[in-house]
């Protein structure tokens, strides 16, 4: 006894273009071949054949990142304050030379508003400061980029550094990066508040810290520069603002601009403090 035979397709019927044998009516919707089920595959709209996905495939540019994983201003901001503190400890003049005393700054020593929060008065001051940026810099930098965040630090620097030089006795010199990293408590609650996250444990941070900063100064002997830090708190929050809140087709001039703003408004408070002091010291 013989078996039976398997049914023929009809005359004429097509087959998939990748197994002959296969009848089928389903065309892929790039090449409209015919393709049988093992060669169909889901795209956007319908089914394409395996061809088709792969040449497409290949024709999708990977995404591009924007910005690197390793917050390199960040780290070498800690390396840069290390060293001058190696530097001041090798040498007792530099502290003298780069502080922030109001004096010298009305007497055109200018680069001392930038220099000043490179300087640190002791290794737990250092430590203290370092620690701080360490943990708040990387996740700023990888929210704004190198660029913005390395901008948000240094103005945040000055902002701290102008409001010493308005309001502090000119009898003394004022050293730290604490102007900048209250700037970046400030951005950090900006950013947290944009994103709608829980800002409570910025609050308590940003809270704390100005507790110590006017509470010990008032029961020991230590001075804390209540301006620089409350200046580079206010600089980095507006800063921060003007980069985070403005839509994304305009992000980028409005960013420009507040930058270029907060210089101005800087350069005309030194301007006008450096101008109040001239007309005091001089007889």
């Amino acid at each position: 006894m013989s078996a039976p035979s398997a049914p023929e397709s009809p005359a004429g019927a097509p087959t998939c273009y990748r197994h002959p044998g296969r009848q089928t009516y389903v065309r892929c919707n790039r090449c409209e071949r015919y393709i049988c089920g093992d060669c169909m595959r889901a795209a956007a709209v319908g089914h394409q054949c395996v061809e088709c996905v792969q040449a497409g495939g290949r024709t999708i540019r990977p995404p591009r990142t924007r910005r690197s994983a390793t917050p390199v201003v960040s780290y070498a901001l800690i390396a840069i304050n290390v060293m001058v503190f190696l530097a001041q400890m090798a040498s007792g003049d530099l502290e003298k030379q780069l502080a922030l005393w109001p004096p010298a700054v009305a007497d055109g020593q200018l680069y001392r508003l930038l220099t000043a929060a490179f300087l640190h008065y002791g290794p737990t001051h250092l430590l203290l400061n370092m620690w701080a940026l360490y943990v708040v810099g990387p996740p700023l930098e990888m929210c704004f980029g190198r660029t913005r965040f390395g901008a948000l630090y240094v103005l945040s620097g000055l902002g701290g550094s102008v409001l010493v030089y308005l309001l502090s006795p000119l009898n003394t010199a004022t050293a730290g990066a604490s102007g900048a990293i209250f700037g970046l408590f400030g951005a950090t609650f900006v950013v947290a508040k944009r994103l709608t996250l829980d800002v409570r444990w910025v609050v308590a941070v940003i809270v704390i810290n100005l507790v110590f900063t006017f509470v010990v100064p008032a029961v020991s002997s230590q001075r804390i520069s209540w301006q620089g830090h409350v200046g580079g708190l206010v600089t980095g929050g507006l800063v921060a603002a003007a980069y985070v809140y403005p839509p994304r087709e305009r992000r980028g001039p409005v960013q420009a601009a507040a930058t270029v703003i907060v210089l101005a408004v800087f350069a005309a408070l030194i301007w006008w403090r450096t101008a109040d002091l001239v007309a005091e010291l001089v007889p």
